[in-house]
C-alpha cells in the first residue's frame, strides 16, 4: 500500500480533529440547522463532513475518469479509516476463476481454532472501483470481531469486465473456499459471505447462486447492499444529491457494468428481481441518508416474506459508505461493530 501524500495526510489529520468538536459546533459550522429526511435526522458530524467536502470541492466519481476515480477510492477509504488490528497472518493467495486468475487476500486472527468459521468479504465500489487495499482496515476488523477468518475477493471490474464477471468471480470464489476449506484451515459448514454496496450484491448474488451446492453459505451479511440496478425505488431520487453518493454516480457505476438496461433485471444482476426462497439467514443493514435504503428495506422484507430468517437494522443517521469512515465518525464505528456481532452469532 502506498504511502499517502502529505497533503492527505493533514486532509485526514484536519478532518478528525475538527469532527471531534461538540455536536453543536459540527452542526454550526456545517450550516446552522439540523438536516432532516424522511423523518430521519443525519448525525452533526456526518453534516460536517459532508460540508467539508463540498468546502474542498472533492469530485464525485462520476465527475472522473475510471483511473482517477479508483485513486480517490483509495484515498477516500483511508482518511477517515478505522483503526486496524493486528491480524496472526495476512497472506495474498489466487486461483483461476472464470477470466483467469482472481487474487484473494486471507485475514487470519490470533487465537482462532484449527479449522475456524470463515467469511467471504467482497468489497463496495459499483463494480468499478475498491479493491484489496480499500477495505483492508473492514477486513480486519470483521476478522477481529466476528472471530473469523476473512478472504477478501478482488473480483474484476467494469467497464473491462462488465457484468456478469463480478457475479461469476464471487460465485467461484465462494466455491473454491468452499473445495479448499481443509487447506484453508477453515470449517466449510461455516462460512458466510458479507459485503458493502455492490459487495453487498455479489453477497446475495451468490447466497441465491450456490442454494443447491453441497456447500453453500452459513449467512449473509448485506451492508447497505444495492440489490436492484435498475435504481426504481424512492431513495436513489429522495436522497441522490447531497448525501455523498449522488444519483449521478450510481448511473455512471450502472453505465460501466451492465451491458445494456436489460442487464439490470437479470436476477444476477439485481437479487431484487429473484425468487430468494431458500437463500441462507441475513443480516441486512440500511442507512438512513443512503439513496440505497429504500431497496435494502425492501429486500430484507422480500426474504422475510419467503420464509428466511432475516434481521434488518436501518443506522438512521447514518450515509453511505459510513463504515469506511468509522475511525473519524463516533457512531459509525459501533454501527459496524454491530454488523460484525451479528456475523460472529451466526457462525459460533
Amino acid at each position: 500500500m502506498q504511502p499517502l501524500s502529505l497533503a492527505h495526510q493533514f486532509q485526514g489529520f484536519a478532518a478528525r480533529t475538527l469532527l471531534s468538536l461538540p455536536d453543536s459546533l459540527q452542526v454550526m459550522l456545517a450550516g446552522g440547522q439540523p438536516v432532516e429526511r424522511d423523518g430521519y435526522v443525519l448525525d452533526p458530524q456526518v453534516q460536517h463532513m459532508l460540508a467539508m467536502q463540498r468546502r474542498m470541492r472533492r469530485p464525485h466519481f462520476h465527475q472522473l475518469s475510471v483511473e482517477r476515480a479508483r485513486l480517490e477510492m483509495e484515498v477516500n477509504t483511508r482518511l477517515l479509516a478505522p483503526r486496524a488490528p493486528v491480524m496472526q497472518s495476512v497472506r495474498g493467495d489466487r486461483f483461476e476463476g472464470p477470466g483467469g486468475p482472481i487474487p484473494l487476500r486471507i485475514y487470519r486472527p490470533h487465537e482462532l481454532p484449527a479449522r475456524a468459521p470463515a467469511t467471504l468479504y467482497f468489497h463496495g465500489g459499483g463494480f468499478v472501483v475498491g479493491g484489496l487495499e480499500s477495505h483492508d482496515p473492514v477486513c480486519r476488523i470483521v476478522a477481529h470481531e466476528a472471530r473469523c477468518v476473512v478472504v477478501a475477493v478482488d473480483y474484476r471490474l467494469a467497464p473491462e469486465h462488465r457484468f456478469p464477471a463480478a457475479a461469476d468471480d464471487a460465485v467461484a470464489a465462494f466455491r473454491h473456499v468452499a473445495a479448499n476449506a481443509e487447506a484453508l484451515g477453515i470449517d466449510a459448514g461455516r462460512i458466510a459471505v458479507a459485503g458493502d454496496s455492490a459487495g453487498g450484491n455479489l453477497s446475495a448474488v451468490v447466497s441465491l447462486e450456490t442454494r443447491d451446492d453441497a456447500v453453500r453459505p452459513a449467512f449473509q451479511l448485506l451492508i447497505y447492499p444495492a440489490v436492484d440496478l435498475t435504481m426504481s425505488f424512492p431513495s436513489i431520487s429522495s436522497l441522490g444529491k447531497g448525501f455523498f453518493l449522488e444519483k449521478p454516480t450510481l448511473q455512471w457505476f450502472m453505465g460501466h457494468y451492465l451491458r445494456s438496461p436489460e442487464d439490470g433485471r437479470d436476477p444476477r444482476a439485481s437479487p431484487w428481481f429473484a425468487e430468494v426462497a431458500g437463500a441462507p439467514p441475513a443480516a441486512v443493514f440500511t442507512a438512513g441518508f443512503d439513496p440505497l435504503r429504500d431497496e435494502g428495506a425492501a429486500y430484507a422484507g422480500k426474504l422475510e416474506a419467503a420464509g428466511v430468517a432475516v434481521t434488518y437494522t436501518c443506522h438512521r443517521s447514518m450515509f453511505h459508505g459510513h463504515i469506511s469512515a468509522s475511525g473519524g465518525l463516533s457512531k459509525a464505528r459501533p454501527a459496524l461493530s454491530e454488523m460484525t456481532a451479528a456475523l460472529r452469532v451466526a457462525l459460533s
